[in-house]
């Protein structure tokens, strides 16, 4: 009998040990609209995986200083969150043909990511701030946008809310789920931003990285759950994880420098798949 029960203890680790070995492991990442020098690039590595990489001006920016620095940032082993700053529903309407803007700006992220030497296959991520049930408008430019970014070669996401957002009807929508369930057979990718405490852990840096399942959108690739500035009406529960101006500021960096940062997460070191092949 104790040889068996020894057998059984046997068989019970080793199907734990390749419960471990199995476990998807969740990488942390960063974003941020201003690039914050090679130097802080460097240091911040030790705490993040990938980082954010604008390929336009990130939003309310007339410049961006992401531009021409892939290079240095992956050969400091960063992976990528490929970002196209996208546009918002007043600038679609006064167009009068939402498509065709979102042709238009799919040709302009697919030069700029090959421009900066990204290769082809790799998912950028379109930048929608607004959000709620997309309206007309909205979704055209985003299907237009997704199609030219597959038509040349490289995949389509979307970095949107994950957050219940209560419409007038009295009826709850997440972005996420209703671009999704609306656009056909496009295969998109998703980078959730939901900084609402629970679900979201607030401004911390754990060694197990919160899985991006738990954003509130099942098929997230990436969860952003920290942002600079907080939203106090999102942060309450988890406000002291953040510095007393608000921020986010990661290991080692005090408010003094300036070098707040969202905090995200990811199935995968590189998000995009955007390192050179």
């Amino acid at each position: 009998m104790k040889l068996v029960a020894r057998q059984i203890r046997i068989v019970v680790m080793l199907l734990l040990l390749a419960a471990c070995a199995n476990a998807q492991q969740i990488y942390l990442g960063m974003d941020r609209n201003d690039y914050p020098g090679d130097a802080a690039m460097a240091a911040l590595h030790q705490t993040f995986a990938f980082t954010g990489y604008w390929l336009n001006n990130p939003p309310g920016a007339n410049r961006n200083s992401w531009q021409g620095r892939r290079g240095r940032i992956e050969a400091m082993g960063y992976g990528f969150l490929l970002l196209f700053n996208g546009r918002e529903y007043a600038q679609l309407k006064a167009s009068g043909n939402a498509a065709r803007v979102g042709t238009n700006d799919a040709a302009a992220a697919v030069r700029a990511a090959q421009r900066e030497g990204f290769p082809k296959d790799s998912i950028l991520f379109l930048d929608q701030e607004q959000g709620g049930h997309m309206l007309p408008e909205q979704r055209a430019y985003i299907h237009a946008w997704i199609d030219g970014v597959g038509r040349a070669g490289y995949r389509g996401g979307v970095y949107c809310s994950g957050i219940p957002f209560r419409e007038a009807a009295g009826v709850s929508v997440i972005t996420a789920n209703d671009i999704r369930d609306h656009a056909g057979s496009r295969e998109i990718h998703f980078f959730i931003s939901n900084d609402q405490c629970p679900p979201a852990p607030g401004c911390v840096f754990p060694k197990t990285a919160p899985k991006p399942a738990d954003s509130g959108v099942e098929s997230a690739d990436a969860w952003q759950f920290a942002q600079s500035p907080r939203r106090p009406e999102m942060t309450a529960a988890c406000r002291q994880t953040y510095a007393p101006d608000g921020n986010c500021y990661p290991p080692g960096s005090a408010p003094a420098t300036g070098l707040y940062v969202d905090v995200d997460s990811a199935k995968l070191a590189d998000p995009s798949q955007a390192r050179s092949q």
